[in-house]
C-alpha cells in the first residue's frame, strides 16, 4: 500500500507541475493502458469528461479530481494483477550504482525517433511509444547484484527504453530480460556495431525492439536524449 500511494504521490506531483497537465495524464493513463472508457466506469463519468481533461477543453481539474484520475489508474491496475504497479517499484539505493541515467518523458515518444536522436540502428523493428528510458552498466549489473536486484533493476522497464552499454556482444542483457520474463519498450546495445544473434533471436521471439548505438562516448547518447 506504501508503495502504491508513493507512486500515485509521484504521478500527482508530475501532473501538478507540468506545464501541460493534460499531456502528461494522457501520458500515464497510455502507460497503464488503459483505455478512455475504462477509466470512465472506473470513476463513474462520461468517457467525454475524461477526453476534455486529457485535451485540454475543460479547465484544468483540481487536486481532488486529479487524485481520483491517479487512484482510478492504479484501482484498474490492482484488478487486472497489478502488473504496471510492479514495474514502477522504485529501485533500492544500492541499485543506482549501476544505473548510469533515468528519466521519464512528459509525452509519448515514438521508438523511430528515440533512435534517431542517439544514432542507433533497429536491428528488431518494434511498434509504439515509449515513456523513459534507463542507461545501465552492463558489467556492474552483473558482477555487482543478486539476482533478486537484477530482477529488480530489469523490473523498472515498462514501456521504457533500456540502454545497456559496457558489453562486447549484447547476449548477456537479452538472456537476463528473457529469464526476468520482461518486455521493455527498446533495447539499446551501446558500444558495439554487431549484435549477437543469440540476442537478436530472443529478441525476435519476445517482440522486443532491439537496436544498436555505435555511438561511443555514453554521454553524446546523454546529450542526444535530453532535446526529448
Amino acid at each position: 500500500m506504501q508503495e502504491e500511494l508513493r507512486l500515485a504521490g509521484n504521478i500527482l506531483g508530475e501532473i501538478i507541475l507540468a506545464e501541460r497537465p493534460e499531456k502528461v495524464m494522457k501520458k500515464w493513463r497510455r502507460i497503464f493502458k488503459i483505455s478512455q472508457k475504462e477509466l470512465a466506469k472506473e470513476l463513474r463519468v462520461s468517457p467525454s469528461v475524461i477526453s476534455d481533461y486529457e485535451s485540454g477543453r475543460r479547465k484544468s481539474p483540481g487536486i481532488s479530481v486529479l487524485k481520483r484520475y491517479v487512484m482510478g489508474l492504479i484501482a484498474i491496475d490492482k484488478k487486472r494483477g497489478g502488473e504496471v504497479l510492479k514495474s514502477f517499484i522504485q529501485p533500492q539505493a544500492d541499485l543506482n550504482r549501476v544505473l548510469l541515467d533515468r528519466r521519464d518523458f512528459d509525452s509519448a515518444v515514438s521508438i523511430r525517433r528515440f533512435c534517431q536522436r542517439i544514432k542507433a540502428k533497429l536491428i528488431v523493428k518494434g511498434e509504439g511509444d515509449i515513456f523513459g528510458y534507463s542507461i545501465i552498466d552492463s558489467v556492474k549489473a552483473i558482477t555487482q547484484l543478486e539476482y533478486s536486484e537484477l530482477a529488480k533493476l530489469y523490473g523498472l522497464t515498462h514501456q521504457r527504453a533500456l540502454i545497456f552499454t559496457n558489453i562486447s556482444r549484447g547476449r548477456t542483457p537479452l538472456v537476463a530480460i528473457k529469464i526476468a520474463g520482461l518486455k521493455p519498450g527498446l533495447v539499446v546495445l551501446h558500444g558495439i556495431n554487431r549484435v549477437d544473434e543469440i540476442a537478436k533471436t530472443i529478441a525476435e521471439a519476445e517482440g522486443i525492439a532491439l537496436a544498436l548505438c555505435p555511438l561511443e562516448d555514453i554521454e553524446r547518447v546523454k546529450e542526444g536524449l535530453r532535446g526529448l
